[in-house]
């Protein structure tokens, strides 16, 4: 058996445990040097742990991980960052003239692949301490369509554009307008045509700084549409984009197989990667600790296999459950009759927008969802009642309930660890079974 074992070092802590992981280890007890530590942290000597578990119990923290795989998977190793992380296992093979999608959960290697594919990573087949080069790469996937793909990578013969997975770091690198910056670098004769798709140009003249998420997300789409390259990677395309601009998207990147380029998208949302995707490669493993990249399947075979949890050609469970979405009658009316909350007629006005909303109100024990297209005043509207904004005209509705409000956009302006924040906020709840159990 391959033994797998990662340390999270953002939570170990050897000065609070008192080096657990090192004093329970029995190879360590029989002086085997299964466990040392370097800077203060402990690493794991895969070759010489036996897979006790012991350490892993031990650790007060949940920093260490370790896990048994079959030995025929050692040869398949991708990547390794280095002693103790994350291990990828085998690779998608690209395909002219086909769409394929990445399919798995965060943390399970999506975007790892696509940093190795565009050659921001150079895959190390597992030998982080000496890496292969080109030619040692290129013969490990001899026989294979990667085997070209490598070749063609490392003679520089390949041109890849890959679009990001975090669009809001784009206006830290780039700055001046929408119109200006995508005309520079239309070498496909592609943005007239784009910017109607998209619907880019109600944001034409807008300085980059400026645009929201959904914005950035459709003017990076545009932009690497518009490069004329080989391969195209896409990392999470829909994220920020309501129903109708995830549509749009798709049909954009979709059009890319028609000249026949290379096209992989990494994706969550089920009905965007079905509708753009001619073959999809499952991801699965366990997040942050290793990932293992399927066999190419039909699209609709995959979302399957997918939801099923179960690869019959490989005959792997990596889910315990299937995903079963239930189909039930819309409910006649509301159980309880208990009114939590209610508002009256609200406006909002800004200097081009206005929003007016009608009476409402939410029972409790109710789940609501608001749904419409971006920049429509969902978030606005949420706002409201939260109290972040105030109403045009006063609120003749009065309550005195406490509301949590979860933004939209997240910026980590604290400072200090997760579990201090969550203290702050908890305060003596913060102990409770519940609070344990479920945060």
């Amino acid at each position: 058996m391959v033994r797998v074992a990662v340390l999270d070092e953002d939570r170990c802590k050897p000065k609070r445990c008192g080096r657990v992981c090192y004093r329970f280890c029995p190879p360590v007890r029989s002086r085997i040097e299964a466990i040392r530590f370097e800077n203060d942290k402990p690493i794991v000597v895969e070759s010489l742990c036996v897979g006790c578990g012991i350490c892993i119990k031990k650790c007060p923290f949940n920093a260490l991980s370790i896990v048994n795989l079959p030995d025929e998977l050692e040869e398949e190793c991708s990547h390794r960052f280095g002693p103790n992380t994350f291990k990828l296992f085998r690779l998608p093979i690209p395909s002219s003239g086909v769409v394929l999608g990445l399919l798995g959960q965060n943390g399970i290697g999506k975007t790892t692949v696509i940093n190795i594919l565009s050659g921001e990573i150079k895959l190390n087949l597992g030998n982080y301490k000496e890496p292969p080069d080109w030619s040692q790469i290129v013969h490990h996937f001899r026989g294979s369509t990667l085997q070209e793909y490598f070749q063609k990578l490392g003679d520089n013969k390949l041109k890849v554009i890959h679009k990001p997975q975090y669009v809001d770091k784009i206006p830290s690198v780039v700055s001046g307008k929408v119109g200006e910056l995508l005309e520079k670098i239309d070498e496909r004769d592609q943005l007239k045509l784009l910017s109607e798709e998209l619907q880019l140009r109600t944001i034409w003249d807008r300085p980059i700084n400026v645009l929201s998420g959904g914005e950035l997300q459709r003017v990076a789409i545009a932009a690497t549409i518009c490069r004329d390259a080989d391969v195209y990677l896409f990392d999470e395309p829909s994220s920020y984009l309501d129903v109708n601009q995830r549509l749009q998207a798709a049909r954009a990147i979709r059009h890319l197989k028609e000249d026949e380029k290379t096209v992989i998208v990494a994706e969550h949302d089920l009905a965007i990667l079905d509708y753009l995707s001619d073959q999809i490669c499952i991801f699965y493993g366990m997040p942050g600790v290793y990932g293992i990249v399927s066999h190419v399947h039909g699209v609709r075979v995959g979302i399957n296999i997918y939801l099923e949890g179960f690869l019959p050609d490989e005959n792997v469970r990596f889910r315990k459950d299937p995903i079963i979405f239930h189909v039930k009658p819309p409910a006649a009316g509301w159980a309880t009759g208990e009114t939590l909350l209610k508002w009256g007629e609200l406006e909002k006005s800004y200097e081009k927008f206005k929003l007016s909303v009608q009476p409402g109100e939410a029972n409790r024990g109710e789940v609501i969802g608001i749904l419409g297209p971006n920049g429509i005043g969902k978030t606005t509207f949420v706002k409201l009642l939260a109290g972040v904004e105030k109403p045009d005209k006063k609120d003749s509705s009065k309550h005195k309930l406490t509301i949590s409000y979860k933004p939209q956009y997240i910026s980590a302006e604290y400072e200090g660890t997760v579990e201090d924040l969550l203290k702050s906020i908890a305060k003596k709840d913060f102990e409770s079974s519940w609070h344990r159990s479920e945060i």
